[in-house]
């Protein structure tokens, strides 16, 4: 396994912190890195992945970007609005060309679309999730993201009280059209990921072939144990799939489920033991076929702590990307079908700036 590089007691030259969370990875690949673990993705990594293709066997890891349906999952994420555009003041959809151009006979169509990154398959940007800390140790924690970006300054949103930006269908409108307020992660965004680029060798876990359907709280012993029934092994630069089944479930519903779902295996994110293992195997991004890769919010989490504690190790501490509401099932079968884990992963989110995630659609190639 490739080793770390050296940390800093310290920040480093030009850094915006002088203190990082204990065994976080921030100031490792640069003051001003944007990448966090996606660094470890290089042409090697590119290689091992291209390795693991012998039939030629493609596999989507996209649900429709319309599910799961509803807001049981989140209150706060609607599904995707697709309008149509207007073309000199008519509706754009089975429109006649002439309307804009005298004598034309085409007939043409043009969307626009009010999309909540986060509702379907998607990638958490590090913006997605900060954490109060001091970082400039004065003794007060102040709000901020992976390597030491600020909220406020590097990171800025509308004013707390203005309700113009709301995530409600009565805000669509306004928001389609640009009269809403804007907001910018800036240097934690998901446009960082897209640029470099996801594309490398991709490791599945298969929790559903052991543990079901049943709700499990998967720590370090349990992984271990899957994955040494399986014959799995994890290297740095790796890209993680976690299968648990939980989307295959969903589907299962004829409509969209009412309340949220509370099944099939999940990871215990405060468990200690297992985030020693992500942090020491360097895995470069982690995906999963459920709500939040971990239980959420954390059963065990006390006044004063995170309850989402594997994003905060994932994506404040570490610069690694979460990817949640994956479809693996298909690809999860033909792998143990074959006897093998691994896969060539290719997964780039869209190139959005300011956004703190975004849809995607992977695809496996085995």
């Amino acid at each position: 396994m490739s080793q770390s590089p050296a940390p800093h007691p310290a920040g480093p030259v030009g850094s915006r912190w002088t203190r990082r969370p204990e065994g976080s990875t921030w100031g490792d690949f640069g003051a001003d890195d944007v990448l966090g673990r996606l660094n470890l993705i290089g042409p090697d990594q590119v290689r091992k992945g291209l390795a693991e293709v012998h039939d030629g066997i493609t596999f989507c890891l996209s649900l429709p970007l319309d599910r799961p349906g509803g807001t049981a999952l989140s209150p706060n994420r609607f599904p995707p609005v697709v309008r149509p555009t207007l073309r000199s003041g008519a509706v754009n959809f089975n429109c006649d060309m002439s309307v804009a151009h005298p004598g034309a006979t085409d007939i043409v169509n043009d969307d626009l679309v009010v999309l909540h990154t986060q509702y379907s398959t998607q990638w958490d940007a590090f913006g997605h999730v900060g954490a109060l800390f001091d970082a400039d140790a004065d003794g007060t924690p102040e709000p901020v993201y992976y390597n030491g970006r600020r909220a406020g300054t590097d990171v800025t949103g509308p004013d707390t009280t203005d309700r113009a930006g709301a995530s409600s269908l009565a805000a669509l409108d306004g928001i389609a059209h640009g009269t809403a307020s804007t907001s910018d992660a800036g240097p934690v965004d998901i446009s960082h990921m897209a640029r470099h680029g996801v594309q490398g060798r991709a490791v599945l876990i298969d929790l559903a072939a052991h543990y079901g359907t049943r709700r499990t709280a998967v720590g370090y012993e349990q992984l271990a144990r899957v994955m040494d029934a399986d014959g799995v092994s994890v290297e740095a630069g790796d890209i993680l799939l976690l299968h648990t089944g939980y989307t295959r479930h969903l589907a299962s519903y004829p409509e969209p489920p009412r309340q949220a779902v509370d099944s099939c295996p999940v990871l215990d994110g405060a468990d200690p033991h297992l985030q020693a293992w992500i942090r020491d195997t360097q895995v470069a991004a982690i995906a999963a076929d459920n709500h939040a890769v971990e239980a959420f919010p954390d059963p065990s989490a006390r006044p004063g702590e995170p309850v989402l504690p594997l994003h905060r190790l994932c994506l404040f501490e570490l610069g690694v990307h979460l990817g949640e509401l994956w479809w693996l099932h298909d690809l999860a079968l033909h792998l143990r079908t074959a006897g093998r884990s691994r896969c060539l992963l290719t997964a780039p989110p869209l190139r959005l700036p300011r956004a703190t995630g975004s849809p995607v659609t992977p695809i496996a190639t085995v």
